[in-house]
């Protein structure tokens, strides 16, 4: 009887094993058809005429994906670890986690310049743009396009500021792990941005109700 249960127990053992192995082959698959499809649509707009170029650029794109994940990936394993063996420790655990995240900015700054260098090679400047607006839902172009419509005596120093701002939270917002953490880079921006024209003397509240009577007034127009 024991020896029955015992073998029994194994062949279920072994497939668990079969069936785990198979899930994460099938996850695998999945997720490198969501990032190449994603990948595939950031190329898309770039007008490309030369197939085995947009083959190559897709590539390099997707591979960015799954180069972030990997690296979030192994910091969440090391997190993990780090706040088990320093459960008892909130001190010994903080200093780890921060640790820890420096090797995680390390690595985010290391990927992303080799990942630029490798579109440069193969795109224009402003191909490369495209496909940076293309990683952060295009954030930047269309915040930068509402501030000068919310704001109508923007000066153009008050403009190129703006821009930098909006420029450097894309690039943050390019290596960050999810959709939410894209747009709390621009989030954080966009707080200093307005904090730069609060001090420029810009009412934002009465720009913004003074923008929507704009486009109220010209939604009833057309």
């Amino acid at each position: 009887m024991k020896s029955s249960i015992l073998a029994l127990l194994l062949t279920f053992s072994g497939m668990t094993a079969i069936f785990a192995q198979t899930n994460a082959a099938a996850d695998k698959e999945t997720y490198t058809k969501m990032i190449t499809d994603r990948a595939a649509k950031i190329v898309t707009n770039l007008g490309l005429n030369d197939a085995r170029k947009t083959e190559k650029v897709t590539v390099i794109v997707r591979d960015q994906y799954s180069d972030l994940n990997d690296i979030y990936a192994a910091r969440d394993a090391r997190v993990k670890e780090i706040k088990e063996r320093n459960k008892d420790n909130k001190v010994e655990r903080d200093s780890a986690l921060a640790k820890d995240g420096r090797i995680v900015e390390k690595a985010l700054n290391k990927l992303h310049k080799k990942y630029i260098n490798k579109l440069s090679a193969q795109l224009t400047n402003e191909q490369v743009e495209l496909v940076k607006n293309g990683m952060t839902y295009n954030v930047l172009p269309i915040t930068y396009k509402a501030y000068q419509e919310e704001i109508l005596t923007l000066t153009e120093d008050q403009k190129k500021q703006i821009l930098i701002w909006l420029t450097e939270a894309r690039e943050h917002a390019m290596d960050a792990e999810s959709s939410d953490k894209k747009h709390a880079w621009f989030g954080k921006y966009k707080g200093r941005i307005n904090n730069y024209l609060s001090a420029a003397g810009y009412d934002l509240k009465k720009e913004g109700i003074e923008w929507e009577k704009r486009r109220k007034a010209k939604t009833q127009t057309n």
